[in-house]
């Protein structure tokens, strides 16, 4: 059985990739040491990425596999016919001598009575694809999606490779720590490999830095892989995406932690002692009432805020961004005096250290914890 570890891209149009050159994309694909890529195959019972009679995925699985990437197929299902489905997927995988097969359930599968189908089409794909891996690729929150037949499909499934796309957010760390915890909890839990996001929608596309932090919390998660949806997208329209996703080294030792997760962390801690550490020493403080300077002064402020504030405090980051020598961070906070909804802050960082931090946050009295 194939273990994938390290990056991978899905591919949904071939001709919308490198104008679909085989050789191109292998080579990109090995440039960005990427151990595998994700080409889609088949569409309910039909095969895909078949133009003007021509199937363009056989050439690019022999330039993959040239460079010792993996090809894995992905085949969205519908489950109207679940014995026509599991058998192109059959066809597909074994024709094209494909190293893995993601089945991509979403939508349609949420209809009442899918959980029968689901069942038939596990079990005709077991039969007809012994030993080749298979991964469900999903929504992210399985609590979002309770009429997914989630078990029925697991059950038959070596990998568990859900669509973590924070769109319209800006915290995919956080995002894949809540994925991880939900998945891990249902019955069966398999190994998570997943997807993020690298595609531009309705004018909110990523980062880069929430590309670096999606990757290192899938590692420091213990994840064995990541991959990206879409190559497609990516590419064409997201260049410094594909750039920032192709130099991260998957096998080098894990960064620290941000600045501004440290600064959560010893938030929660509730010891100002904590907070200190993180600040140069002659570290100014300022918010809309004053300006302190020191970290005499910094541990009195934190001394305040601990016992008087917001007292048994629980601090969730929301969101962060900035690179180098400057970061901005929200967050939210639930206390015994009340509920913060609008943190926010801003730090100037000189050698590794707060040395400019700027806060402003209001209590919500009404709403205590």
């Amino acid at each position: 059985m194939n273990t994938l570890r390290g990056k991978g891209f899905f591919i949904w149009q071939i001709p919308n990739c490198e104008k679909g050159d085989s050789q191109a994309i292998a080579h990109l694909a090995h440039e960005a040491r990427l151990t595998h890529v994700l080409i889609k195959i088949a569409d309910s019972s039909y095969s895909y990425n078949i133009y003007e009679g021509v199937d363009l995925v056989p050439p690019l699985v022999r330039k993959l596999h040239e460079r010792g990437i993996e090809a894995w197929g992905w085949h969205f299902v519908r489950g109207d016919n679940p014995i026509g489905e599991a058998d192109k997927a059959i066809e597909r995988v074994t024709t094209l001598g494909l190293d893995g097969y993601v089945i991509d359930a979403e939508g349609p599968y949420k209809q009442r009575g899918k959980s029968v189908a689901a069942k038939k089409f596990m079990m005709r794909l077991r039969e007809g694809l012994s030993g080749v891996p298979i991964g469900l690729s999903s929504y992210r929150y399985p609590s979002y999606h309770p009429q997914l037949p989630w078990r029925e499909f697991l059950e038959g499934c070596d990998f568990n490779m859900p669509q973590v796309y924070w769109k319209f957010a800006h915290n995919p760390g956080e995002q894949l720590s809540r994925c991880v915890r939900e998945f891990q909890a249902l019955t069966p839990s398999r190994p998570i490999i997943p997807t993020g996001a690298a595609f531009k929608e309705h004018g909110w596309n990523p980062s880069g830095d929430e590309i670096l932090d999606f990757i290192e919390a899938a590692r420091k998660l213990n994840l064995p892989a990541v991959n990206f949806y879409s190559w497609d997208s990516c590419r064409a329209r997201l260049p410094e995406i594909w750039k920032i996703a192709r130099d991260f080294d998957w096998d080098a030792p894990p960064s620290p932690p941000d600045i501004t997760k440290q600064y959560i962390d010893a938030l929660n801690s509730g010891d100002p002692d904590q907070l200190v550490k993180l600040y140069n020493p002659n570290a100014v403080h300022i918010t809309a009432a004053r300006t302190v300077q020191g970290i005499k002064s910094l541990r009195i402020w934190y001394q305040t805020l601990f016992s008087s504030l917001l007292p048994n405090a629980k601090f969730t980051l929301t969101s962060y961004s900035g690179r180098n020598n400057s970061r901005h961070l929200s967050w939210t906070a639930t206390s015994d005096m009340g509920a913060v909804h609008n943190g926010n802050d801003t730090f100037g960082i000189y050698e590794g250290k707060i040395t400019y931090h700027y806060s402003f946050f209001t209590i919500n009295h009404e709403v205590a914890a």
